[in-house]
């Protein structure tokens, strides 16, 4: 689906005459060399430091390959060989004259001006250097206008339970936190960090899910805080394993911690309250939402989450909810620069999301969301592009103690880097859980296997 998609993403772009960068139907590669990339020939691509003022303004070059493989690296030397068009593979590449062909198929290689390219492609490191990340470093460049803003980069992780044997393995190895320790650098590093807290920080009531009621230490917080995590949804089907006052004691609890929480509250318009953060003086606003259930409703009396009547868990879609979510969407659209929904829906255990998860995020989208992430199904689903927009269904588990099947140990954290207001790179960077339910980054084949996963879902 997410190659379906992204090739309608072209389409619409080219056709619109929008300001949005396009990703065009020819690129930099081969016979349009002379024409496209002047500064490629060693003499001109890197001989003057990038941002300096001698010469003309150049922008990076972006080597891009489709949204669905593995992190890859070039040295200059190659890339400069595919950009002139003397190299017509690499390492199982093909070199392919158009932004749209690498859509459609994933053994395919383009290059392409940062200025055209977007977060349908995924770009390819030259010497280790991203042209989105720092594009004043990048080595390979042309003649082209410099970045329209400054690069923000943005990370979204998954579901996180730090409850349960989660909580079991911690306290073995002395540090509530331990399972975040060696992805935490990775999602330190972004200038903003967003996941879904699977679990309460206080056991003040009655377990309601029996075995599957979710309590982690409060001590995770410092974990979560050192992980540079920014904000975390409560927008789920655990946050009310305790009763109110657990959920109320957790909701105060992550705030206290330094990170903002975003879809629960003492009533519905705390819970429907969205967070805004700036970042390089661009304003991301946030909002999450519950369709599973379990965790009680929050409604203008009682405490809960911000939820939504929806397919499969919790009935029919509800107009009336999904007209109160588009509603806030369309008020947070006017204030941020950036709309991000965080939903928790969708079936279990499945890579393909319900019809349902697709008309909401279309309303989402349709009603201003630049950005609507989702979980709750355990598994990597789908991921759609639009017009300077994303959807992904599903990034899976980033920790949890579901190692009953290899799917529900597996993830992706999403990585996103804007330029100014502009969605310009989207990286999908897999992870598997180990025994001690720890997430670690992976690449080679179990990298590519989980992607697949993605770009073979319906």
């Amino acid at each position: 689906m997410l190659v379906a998609a992204a090739a309608l993403t072209v389409a619409a772009c080219s056709s619109t005459g929008s300001s949005t960068p396009t990703e065009p139907s020819t690129t930099a590669s081969g016979r349009g060399l002379s024409t496209l990339v002047p500064s490629v020939t060693p003499s001109r691509s890197a001989a003057a430091a990038p941002g300096t003022s001698a010469g003309p303004a150049t922008e990076p070059l972006v080597v891009a390959i489709n949204a669905t493989r593995a992190a890859q690296n070039l040295d200059l030397t190659t890339a400069r060989a595919l950009a002139d068009g003397t190299a017509k593979a690499w390492r199982g590449f093909r070199l392919v004259g158009s932004v749209a062909e690498v859509l459609r198929d994933p053994a395919a290689l383009t290059v392409v001006a940062a200025s055209k390219a977007g977060p349908s492609v995924r770009p390819v490191t030259v010497g280790g250097i991203d042209p989105f990340r720092d594009p004043d470093r990048y080595p390979l460049r042309i003649a082209g206008p410099p970045p329209a803003g400054p690069a923000v980069d943005v990370t979204f992780g998954g579901d996180i339970m730090l409850g349960r044997r989660v909580a079991t393995a911690a306290a073995r190895a002395g540090d509530p936190s331990a399972p975040l320790r060696a992805i935490g650098p990775r999602l330190a590093a972004a200038d903003l960090t967003i996941a879904n807290l699977e679990s309460t920080l206080s056991r003040a009531g009655e377990p309601q899910q029996g075995g599957d009621s979710f309590a982690a230490p409060p001590a995770v917080m410092t974990g979560l805080r050192e992980a540079g995590v920014d904000v975390l949804s409560l927008a789920n089907n655990h946050t009310g394993d305790f009763q109110t006052e657990a959920l109320l004691d957790t909701v105060q609890r992550v705030r206290a911690g330094g990170i903002q929480p975003v879809g629960a509250g003492r009533n519905v318009s705390e819970a429907i309250k969205p967070v805004i953060v700036s970042r390089n003086g661009i304003r991301f606003g946030f909002l999450a939402f519950n369709a599973i259930g379990e965790t009680p409703r929050a409604t203008s009396t009682a405490p809960g989450a911000f939820s939504v009547r929806m397919p499969p868990r919790t009935g029919p879609l509800n107009q009336s909810d999904l007209a109160a979510l588009t509603s806030a969407v369309g008020a947070l659209r006017t204030a941020v620069d950036v709309v991000v929904v965080l939903p928790h829906w969708g079936q279990q255990y499945t890579h393909n999301p319900v019809a349902a998860q697709r008309t909401v995020a279309d309303a989402l989208a349709e009603a201003g969301a630049d950005l609507v992430i989702g979980g709750h199904p355990h598994w990597v689903q789908s991921v759609q592009f639009l017009p300077n927009k994303l959807i992904a269904h599903s990034l899976g588990n980033l920790v949890f103690d579901m190692d009953f099947s290899q799917q529900t140990q597996e993830g992706v954290l999403l990585e996103l880097t804007y330029w100014g207001k502009i969605l310009k790179a989207a990286r999908l960077t897999p992870y598997v859980i180990d025994a001690q339910f720890t997430p670690r980054i992976v690449s080679g084949n179990r990298a590519e296997q989980i992607l697949a996963d993605i770009r073979n879902a319906d």
